[in-house]
């Protein structure tokens, strides 16, 4: 019943918070298929209140270092499927190349 701005809010913002102060995070979805997950990582520009984790977090992460002065940041994101035993890089090149 929540949608995903309420997800964020309540479970994703206080780990990029911390990810902005230098530590690392992960979010990891695991469900049966057609549960959700994409949904919930990925969401849908229109309405902007089913923006997905991702894109929630990306913006926040850019805007935590725009206002941050006197600092450094090394961004480093993966967004990795795991299907049938089979590992995939969602932002890779091949998204239908496996991994080892």
């Amino acid at each position: 019943e929540h949608n995903t701005e309420q997800i964020y809010n309540e479970i994703a913002y206080p780990l990029v918070e911390g990810v902005t102060e230098g530590y690392n995070g992960t979010i990891f979805a695991y469900g049966q298929t057609g549960s959700g997950k994409s949904f919930t990582m990925q969401g849908v520009v229109d309405p902007s209140t089913q923006k997905g984790i991702i894109p929630r977090a990306f913006e926040h992460i850019f805007e935590s270092i725009q206002c941050a002065e006197n600092a450094k940041f090394l961004v480093r994101a993966s967004y990795l499927e795991i299907y049938n035993e089979d590992i995939r890089d969602l932002l890779g090149a091949d998204t239908k190349q496996k991994l080892e």
